[in-house]
């Protein structure tokens, strides 16, 4: 028994609602063009509410404040150097923001290569990379929940003063840790963040739905791979 074809519609709305459907209907048609126009969109909007809520030149000074070591060695410069030098790193922060959802996409390719890796060399799966492409895609929506929160809070005028598109608002324990006293403790407990873990779990229920892995295994993959990159950034932090 197959269950009647979504419609694109249906799918998006299923991700948030029954996600099985949705990812089980990713067998049928591996198509991720809905999810990926609707993240651009948004965060395309995120963006220019920076940009005009906030502005770049602070959003670094704000990313500054996080690295102490980076911000000493400006603040040695002379003046002219140092303001052409964040006039320089602003620019570059704002075409590496309005550019994101290609990178997220690149990501997101990597991502589905890795479990394809992990999938068929560890379970003997049978699994496509586009199939798993699509998955990474939908299961990734969250995230533009969290960015039109982001972007309700500096509508509704929050201050931003301290926003960094890292962490920009309070979805997770990180954000109440200042990350220049605490830099392991900030990168450890951001990773924690509600988006973040229902993305996973997102991602671990669509394995089961296009694949024969059990709902066991299929988590172990997802947080297997996403505690080793949270140790990685906490080594990073160290560092």
């Amino acid at each position: 028994f197959e269950p009647a074809p979504l419609s694109e519609t249906g799918r998006l709305l299923n991700v948030f609602f029954a996600p099985r459907k949705t990812f089980t209907d990713l067998r049928r048609s591996a198509a991720w063009w809905a999810p990926f126009l609707i993240s651009l969109v948004v965060s395309l909007i995120f963006v220019a509410v920076v940009d005009q809520k906030v502005g770049f030149q602070k959003v670094v000074e704000n990313q500054l404040r996080a690295q102490p070591k980076q911000a000493e060695r400006i603040d040695r410069l002379p003046a002219d150097q140092r303001e052409r030098a964040m006039q320089r790193q602003a620019s570059v922060t704002k075409g590496i923001s309005y550019g994101f959802p290609a990178l997220i996409l690149i990501w997101n390719a990597i991502v589905a290569l890795v479990l394809l890796a992990t999938l068929k060399f560890g379970f003997s799966a049978e699994v496509k990379f586009k199939t798993l492409f699509a998955l990474v895609i939908y299961a990734g929506l969250p995230a533009i929940l969290k960015a039109l929160l982001a972007v309700l809070s500096l509508v509704a005028g929050v201050s931003g003063d301290s926003f960094t598109f890292q962490n920009p608002v309070a979805t997770n324990p990180g954000y109440f840790i200042d990350p220049a006293s605490s830099p392991v403790l900030y990168s450890l407990f951001t990773s924690f963040d509600v988006f973040t873990i229902w993305t996973l779990v997102l991602g671990a229920i669509g394995i089961t739905c296009i694949s024969k892995v059990k709902k066991g295994p299929a988590f172990a993959i997802v947080f297997g791979w996403f505690g080793l990159l949270v140790l990685i950034g906490v080594g990073i932090a160290v560092a």
